[in-house]
């Protein structure tokens, strides 16, 4: 339910609001008083076009050929047929490349409106030079004086934010953009009148307080995002009742938003939250218009580098989950869990080591998480990192330290996170996106590759005419035997 006055106490209000920021956003340079919102013009419907009608598109940042074809009701090969060009081992398409779709019209296309592209969406090499704290505090909102017990330790306003943008790589900035949006965080004295414990108008106990409300929110924001990206989202379903398909040429960051305010807002408040004068403009007015001088984060033909699996030579260990969350719950299917056959059931100790499946530095090393970046700048929002969950403390691999493939990480273990049982959580990024672990850039280790099951954990990992299933019983089927290495 939506708190009463909520939508009202959010929105940019006459003189409520000054927020003039340059487009890096490092301070503000004048006082705007921004006027109540004007009439809203809506954008032109697209035609009912002819089944098969060839239609341009131009390819967006982590495109690939099986999510387009889902959202243009065609199929890959119609596209290859209409695109020769393209090689028939293509992972992710080459940004701005023109191309030809066939289209079979579906009703109900939402707004072709697109709010913000996926390199500021995710935490990615966008968001580097951003200074949370620093632009906290520069604004005269309740957030700058927040303080919450969060995850362990008491933190500001600013480190919730910037604790919930790491754990679930969506940039600080976003996170920032809708605080304001919905709650005037940057630019109220005080919260809405009514929030409470729910300020981003979600009112389940299990989410109360800032930090949680935060979590929710990320969290969501990726269910919309990344089932976006494989395709899978095909409609969204509004509080009304009404049934929405998100236009076939949106993005995937444009469309994670719309998910996330269909939860929230009945159609009038939706419609102004996902148009030019909604959460788009907010996030224009604090950090600048993040089209311009736009950088892709994903390039086409990204492939993965060469990696082992998660353990020493020789050894077995068995597939406990197959694709399933990398963070959180939902979306995306990042992970894949490991464990020694000798620990079924329970969190028990082992002697045994999960070991770096590619070379590389780590960047980060706390209470059941180790950051392996692969590019080695030491910073795990740019180029490939493997992330690990349930490490040990005992053993962890310490900041800092180089490691070449097969050196020791740590212990499996229940640390961290949720876990009924002994083992390592192993999941991919690359400039902050989550890489799924079924598709075209599918986990491949050893030559070992990810598939999905019927649903998350359950799935596969196949290699040359051996398949293993994943099971958390450990069983023979579930085996995998690592490669001698020289």
């Amino acid at each position: 339910m939506l708190l009463s006055g909520f939508i009202v106490a959010c929105q940019p209000q006459t003189g409520s609001l000054a927020l003039a920021v340059p487009p890096e956003g490092e301070g503000i340079v004048a006082d705007e008083q921004l006027s109540d919102s004007p009439e809203i013009t809506p954008f032109p419907t697209r035609p009912p076009y002819n089944p098969g009608e060839l239609v341009d598109y131009i390819v967006q940042s982590g495109d690939n050929l099986p999510a387009l074809a889902r959202h243009f009701n065609t199929s890959v090969e119609e596209i290859r047929e209409a695109n020769p060009i393209v090689p028939d081992d293509v992972t992710t398409l080459p940004p701005g490349m023109p191309m030809k779709i066939p289209i079979y019209y579906a009703p109900l296309w939402g707004s072709p409106y697109q709010i913000l592209p996926d390199s500021h969406f995710i935490n990615g090499p966008a968001q580097v030079a951003f200074d949370t704290s620093s632009f906290v505090t520069g604004r005269s909102g309740w957030l700058g004086t927040y303080t919450e017990y969060a995850s362990g330790a008491n933190r500001s306003g600013a480190e919730i934010i910037d604790l919930v943008a790491r754990n679930f790589s969506l940039s600080p900035r976003l996170l920032l953009a809708v605080l304001e949006y919905q709650a005037g965080a940057l630019s109220q004295p005080n919260p809405p009148e009514g929030a409470g414990e729910y300020v981003l108008g979600n009112e389940d106990r299990e989410y109360r307080g800032l930090y949680l409300q935060l979590v929710w929110a990320a969290n969501t924001l990726n269910n919309g995002y990344y089932p976006w990206r494989t395709g899978d989202l095909e409609s969204i379903n509004l509080l009304d009742g009404t049934l929405e398909r998100p236009d076939p040429w949106q993005n995937a960051g444009t469309v994670a938003l719309h998910y996330y305010f269909s939860i929230l807002l009945m159609p009038a408040d939706y419609n102004h939250a996902v148009g030019e004068e909604g959460v788009a403009r907010t996030y224009q007015i604090l950090f600048g218009d993040p089209w311009q001088d736009l950088e892709p984060h994903i390039p086409g033909s990204l492939n993965q580098p060469e990696m082992m699996l998660p353990f020493e030579p020789g050894e077995t260990w068995a597939l406990t989950g197959g694709p399933h969350t990398g963070w959180g719950k939902g979306a995306p299917f990042a992970a894949l869990d490991f464990a020694p056959p000798s620990v079924v059931g329970g969190c028990v100790p082992t002697n045994e080591w999960t070991t770096a499946v590619a070379p590389g530095v780590v960047v980060r090393s706390e209470p059941g998480v180790v950051v392996l970046d692969l590019d080695g700048d030491g910073d795990e929002r740019t180029g490939w990192v493997i992330f690990h969950l349930h490490v040990g403390t005992e053993g962890r691999v310490a900041v800092g330290e180089r490691l070449e493939t097969g050196d020791k990480i740590g212990h499996p273990s229940c640390e961290g996170g949720t876990s009924t049982g002994t083992h390592i959580h192993l999941a991919r990024k690359y400039n902050g996106e989550w890489i799924l672990a079924e598709g075209p850039l599918a986990f491949n280790l050893e030559g070992w590759v990810a598939q999905n099951g019927s649903r998350p954990y359950l799935g596969t990992m196949t290699r040359f005419s051996q398949t293993v299933t994943a099971c958390e019983c450990s069983d023979a089927d579930s085996f995998i035997t690592a490669d001698e290495r020289d």
